[in-house]
């Protein structure tokens, strides 16, 4: 056939149709009645379930993703979290700890000072109430320093007593603090009574690397004394009041070589560890002030004993 007698125009149906118009008014109408007949006879649920099945694998994988990286914020995110719980909680740990020492402290502050008072009651001699400050710096002595002193009206030689008894003496005495040599210092002493016996005697200091502690010396190996017992102040030297406990006796030696027995004492004042202390008024009068003898011109001449010494008179 000649190509010219072919016809080049295109079929009626490519050449001819609705205008977008119609189809957009068609295409409208035809889904607000299904979506009418859906909502009046449900006939699109069952393709909806199977549309809903055969996607949910699709959406699965889609979603892990998104998953994964949720999932590694908020490990992140409760990790910082955690970490920072963590250092609020050990902060708080140790301002408790802080806190819980403070409370123990000072509830063995309160119950000492407690049978201090208690103490206080049962001795009628007058006391003033000292806080050890510090211990001496002297390492070959047994001294503590109290926040009381001449202007507290503190006397040289009185009495320390803690809630438990004797603690020791004032030896030196300043304006605004005191010098308190303790019992176990190598160079005091004093006198006691047994309560079970009523034997009276002398306990002397006896520092020790072991413990410190005191000792009866010159006590004849006969003598009637035992372990526990409780030694009291006699108050037979006018310095401390009778009745204050002193300590107890811890061990009695018998040594068949000597006539005297070796006895140690354990003090019941805390010697370390005091912290609040009572300074008692003397018992008897304090010795007054050493003077020393005027220079004069003349000189005594010196006699032999039994004669008398003629004293010149003066001229009237």
């Amino acid at each position: 056939m000649p190509l010219g007698t072919l016809d080049r125009t295109p079929p009626p149906f490519f050449k001819q149709g609705p205008s977008a118009l119609s189809k957009l008014v068609v295409f409208s109408a035809l889904a607000l009645f299904l979506m009418v007949a859906d909502m009046r006879f449900k006939f699109a649920v069952p393709i909806r379930s199977a549309l809903a099945t055969a996607l949910y694998p699709v959406q699965w994988l889609v979603l892990q993703p998104v998953q994964a990286a949720g999932q590694a914020g908020g490990y992140f995110t409760s990790l910082h979290q955690a970490q920072r719980s963590e250092g609020e909680a050990l902060q708080r740990l140790a301002t408790q700890a802080g806190q819980s020492l403070q409370l123990e402290q000072l509830t063995l502050e309160n119950r000492r000072l407690r049978e201090l008072l208690s103490m206080r009651e049962r001795i009628t001699t007058t006391a003033t109430g000292a806080q050890v400050l510090y211990d001496a710096a002297d390492p070959f002595s047994r001294k503590v320093v109290i926040d009381r002193g001449q202007t507290h009206g503190i006397e040289p030689g009185s009495p320390v007593i803690d809630e438990r008894g004797v603690l020791g003496q004032v030896t030196r005495v300043y304006p605004l603090v005191s010098e308190v040599t303790l019992l176990v210092d190598q160079d005091q002493a004093i006198p006691v009574l047994n309560t079970r016996t009523g034997v009276r005697n002398v306990a002397y200091g006896q520092p020790s690397a072991t413990g410190d502690g005191l000792e009866l010396r010159y006590t004849l190996a006969n003598a009637d004394i035992v372990e526990g017992d409780l030694l009291t102040t006699s108050g037979v030297d006018g310095v401390y009041p009778p009745g204050l406990p002193v300590a107890r006796v811890t061990q009695v030696e018998r040594r068949a070589e000597s006539s005297f027995t070796r006895i140690r004492c354990e003090p019941l004042a805390r010697v370390q560890a005091a912290l609040h202390v009572l300074v008692l008024a003397p018992v008897g009068p304090s010795l007054p002030p050493y003077k020393r003898p005027e220079a004069s011109g003349s000189q005594t001449p010196l006699t032999a004993p039994g004669t008398a010494v003629a004293t010149p008179r003066s001229a009237p």
